[in-house]
């Protein structure tokens, strides 16, 4: 992606999210910050458990945050929002959401599924109009018209997931939140479904906040990578600096972790575990620091000068 002329289209500043109250409350997410410029992919990795699941939700307002505050086109879009407001909000950004067979309503059929947000939006003239975008969108990800007379429960896991993806790219939204939508599909359908989401991208200008765990599934999609650990973030940059300098520890492991197709190769591998004992927090706390070159780690001030000299004096 030329970044020229960068737009930030979302941005999430200081966000908290945190569950339950009083001596229960447990904080999922924590000062977390970044933008996200038009137009590109940006995936969210992290362990299961990390935080980067209630992100997305937060950010389509499943979730509400605790502290700090989301923008989108530079309106603050998390807290109160009048309903004319929301309703733009809903539109705009569109969820695809883990798992396809959950997500989709079991006793509707196919066309009424896809055709939901244009009901709730008004987005069509009339029947025809309506009944003309479902059989356009529907055939855009691979699948038939004799198709929407049938039940979720009629097709595989790779084709309900087509039918989320439908579902959303027929509001004509402008970003995606595609929450881990390819980890519950076959090896053999999850390249299908990434390509129907970069060719979406190219054709409709889409952005892309993308949550994975399997960073060696990001690498084919993303222009930036953000790595979330506990609900904080770790490091952030772009795919190919990340991967050629992979500084924080928490980023090594999770790219150890990456399986080699060799078998030989894979039994030789040395495995890299993080273990948070490795940093001492108690004098000098830790912050997220620009290092250069768009790349941003999180240490305190002697890693963070470690970091600088493995990434510049190679």
């Amino acid at each position: 992606m030329e970044n020229t002329e960068k737009k930030v289209i979302l941005s999430i500043q200081n966000l908290d999210v945190v569950f339950g109250h009083g001596k229960k409350a447990f904080k999922a997410v924590d000062n977390v910050s970044f933008d996200i410029y038009k137009g590109e992919t940006l995936s969210l990795v992290g362990e299961s458990g990390s935080g980067k699941t209630t992100i997305g939700r937060a950010i389509v307002r499943i979730n509400p945050c605790s502290a700090g505050a989301i923008f989108y086109d530079g309106k603050k879009i998390s807290g109160k929002l009048s309903r004319k407001d929301d309703r733009e909000v809903i539109r705009k950004i569109q969820m695809i959401f883990q798992d396809p067979a959950a997500s989709l309503n079991e006793r509707a059929t196919i066309e009424y599924i896809i055709s939901e947000g244009l009901y709730n939006f008004h987005l069509y003239k009339d029947d025809k109009d309506r009944m003309e975008k479902v059989e356009k969108i529907i055939e855009e990800v691979g699948l038939l018209p004799e198709h929407l007379t049938r039940y979720p429960h009629e097709f595989s896991g790779g084709q309900r997931q087509r039918v989320g993806i439908a579902r959303s790219i027929v509001m004509e939204p402008e970003f995606i939140v595609a929450d881990e939508p390819i980890s519950a599909l076959d090896v053999s359908i999850r390249a299908q479904v990434l390509n129907l989401l970069k060719k979406f991208q190219k054709e409709r200008g889409l952005t892309y906040l993308f949550i994975a765990h399997d960073l060696s599934i990001v690498r084919f999609i993303s222009d930036r990578i953000v790595v979330i650990y506990k609900g904080r973030i770790m490091e952030i940059a772009e795919t190919e600096e990340l991967f050629a300098y992979p500084l924080h520890p928490y980023t090594k492991s999770l790219i150890s972790a990456i399986p080699t197709p060799d078998p030989i190769l894979e039994k030789q591998k040395h495995l890299f575990v993080y273990d948070t004992d490795m940093h001492d927090y108690s004098v000098d706390k830790p912050d997220l620091v620009d290092i250069g070159n768009g790349h941003m780690v999180f240490g305190n001030a002697p890693e963070i000068e470690e970091y600088k000299k493995i990434r510049f004096n190679n």
